[in-house]
C-alpha cells in the first residue's frame, strides 16, 4: 500500500503575484514595451491578469515622462485599467518620492486619491522621529479609508524599525503586507536569492510580506520567497530581463514565470479578490 501525504501538508496559502510594470525613471529606451501612459498601462492590466497577477503597482508620469504623483493623473491611469479588466486587478498607486516629492506632499497626494492600495517607503514617509506624529495620523486615516498598505523596506535595518514602529501604534492596526527590497535602483544591480535571508531573520517576519528583486535572478528569487510562504512583485520597475539574461517580451512574461514556479510548487495563485480579503483576515 502506498502511503499519501496528508491533505493540510499539501495546502498553501494562494500567491499573490504582484506587476511593476515602469517604475519612476525608465522609459521606452531601457525597453520599448514599458508602459508609460494610461492607456499602456491599461493594455499591460489586461496582459498580466491573464498570465496570473492579481495587483498592478502603477507609476504615473508628467508630459515630459517624468514621474508624476498627481491624484488626478491616477484617476485616468485606475480609470482605463477598469474599463479594460474591471476589478480582476487590484490597483495600487506608488507615492514614491523619486527625488522630487517631500513625505508632506507624498501623504497630501495619497489623501486627494483615496486608492484602493498604495505602497509607501518608510524611510520617506517616516524619515526620523520628527516625522512620526503626522504619520500616525496619515496611517490612521489609511485604516479607516479601507485603504490596502505596503509598506517598502530596503533593508533588514529598516525590518527592525518598522516592528519597532509597529508596536508603538505608529502605523496603525491592520496590516501592511510589507515588500522587501532585495537590492537598491542603481545600474547593472543583481539580486540573488541569498538577499532574502536578513530581512527574514530581523524579527518574526509578518503574516503577509512580498519580496522584488533586481535582474535577471528576479525569478530565482520570486521562487525562493514563494516556496517560504511569501508573495512576490515582477516586473520592468525593477528587471528587464529574463533568466538567461535576455531581454524579457514584456511584463506578462514575468508575470509567468512567477505563476509557473508557483505551479511547480502545487501552490495556487490568488486573486484580486483573495488579495482584498487578506487583509481582513
Amino acid at each position: 500500500m502506498t502511503a499519501t501525504a496528508p491533505a493540510e501538508a499539501l495546502l498553501w496559502p494562494p500567491l499573490v503575484i504582484a506587476n511593476a510594470p515602469n517604475g519612476a525613471t525608465r522609459t521606452k529606451t531601457d525597453h520599448p514595451a514599458l508602459p508609460m501612459t494610461a492607456a499602456e498601462l491599461a493594455r499591460n492590466a489586461a496582459e498580466i491578469v491573464e498570465a496570473g497577477a492579481a495587483l498592478i503597482h502603477i507609476h504615473v508620469r508628467d508630459a515630459e515622462g517624468r514621474h508624476l504623483l498627481d491624484a488626478d493623473a491616477y484617476r485616468e491611469a485606475t480609470a482605463a485599467i477598469r474599463r479594460e479588466v474591471g476589478d480582476r486587478l487590484v490597483v495600487q498607486a506608488t507615492s514614491e518620492a523619486a527625488g522630487r516629492y517631500k513625505a508632506p506632499e507624498q501623504i497630501a497626494v495619497v489623501r486627494a486619491l483615496r486608492p484602493e492600495a498604495v505602497s509607501l517607503a518608510l524611510r520617506e514617509i517616516i524619515p526620523d522621529e520628527a516625522h512620526e506624529a503626522a504619520a500616525a495620523d496619515f496611517f490612521a486615516w489609511l485604516r479607516r479609508e479601507r485603504v490596502l498598505v505596503q509598506i517598502i523596506l530596503y533593508s533588514p535595518e529598516e525590518v527592525l524599525r518598522y516592528h519597532t514602529l509597529k508596536g508603538r501604534g505608529v502605523l496603525g492596526e491592520g496590516e501592511d503586507f510589507p515588500l522587501f527590497v532585495l537590492g537598491r535602483y542603481t545600474s547593472g544591480q543583481v539580486s540573488t536569492p541569498a538577499d532574502l535571508v536578513p530581512f527574514l531573520a530581523a524579527g518574526t517576519p509578518p503574516r503577509l510580506w512580498a519580496m522584488c528583486a533586481f535582474g535577471p535572478k528576479e525569478n530565482a528569487c520570486a521562487t525562493v520567497a514563494a516556496g517560504l510562504g511569501g508573495h512576490v512583485r515582477v516586473g520592468f520597475e525593477n528587471n528587464l530581463f529574463a533568466p538567461d539574461g535576455t531581454h524579457a517580451d514584456n511584463n506578462a512574461a514575468q508575470v509567468r514565470r512567477a505563476a509557473e514556479a508557483a505551479r511547480l510548487l502545487n501552490r495556487p495563485l490568488a486573486t484580486a479578490d483573495v488579495v482584498r480579503g487578506l487583509y481582513n483576515a
